[in-house]
C-alpha cells in the first residue's frame, strides 16, 4: 500500500514544537531518525528519515498562534481536501486551519472533530 496515495491512510506525523533543532535531535537519538534540515518558507523543518525513507517532520510552532503546548500530529490522505473540509463541516466538525497549497507537497488543511480532536487531512502531488 502507497500511504501517499491511498485514501484513508495515515501517511505522515509532524511534531510541532519550541525548539524543533534540540526535538530533531532528541528524536534522532531516540529512533535512530536521519534528520535532513530544510528551509521551507515559513522557516526551517525538520524531515525525519528511516533509512532512506521520509517518515514525518518537526517544525517551529507558528508565531502569533494559538498557545498550544508541543505536540505530535497525524496526516491522512484524502483524495480531495476540499471535499473532505466540506463533509467535516456537514458532519459537525470545524476547520481549524483551511486548505491551502504546499509546494511541491500537495494541498492539506486542519480539522477538529465535534468531540475536539484535531487531524490533517493531505492530497499529495502525484510523485514521480
Amino acid at each position: 500500500m502507497d500511504v501517499f496515495t491511498v485514501p484513508g491512510a495515515f501517511s505522515w506525523s509532524e511534531l510541532m514544537t519550541s525548539d524543533p533543532a534540540k526535538a530533531a535531535e532528541f528524536y534522532g537519538g531516540l529512533f535512530g531518525w536521519t534528520i535532513e534540515p530544510m528551509d521551507m518558507p515559513v522557516g526551517r523543518y525538520y524531515v525525519a528519515k528511516v533509512g532512506d525513507v521520509a517518515v514525518g517532520g518537526l517544525m517551529a510552532c507558528p508565531e502569533g498562534g494559538p498557545a498550544v503546548p508541543p505536540a505530535w500530529g497525524s496526516y491522512v490522505t484524502v483524495a480531495d481536501v476540499d471535499e473532505t473540509v466540506r463533509r467535516c463541516v456537514a458532519l459537525g466538525g470545524q476547520v481549524l486551519m483551511p486548505a491551502m497549497d504546499v509546494p511541491t507537497v500537495g494541498r492539506m488543511a486542519c480539522l477538529q472533530d465535534p468531540q475536539g480532536a484535531a487531524i490533517n487531512v493531505i492530497t499529495y502531488v502525484p510523485r514521480g
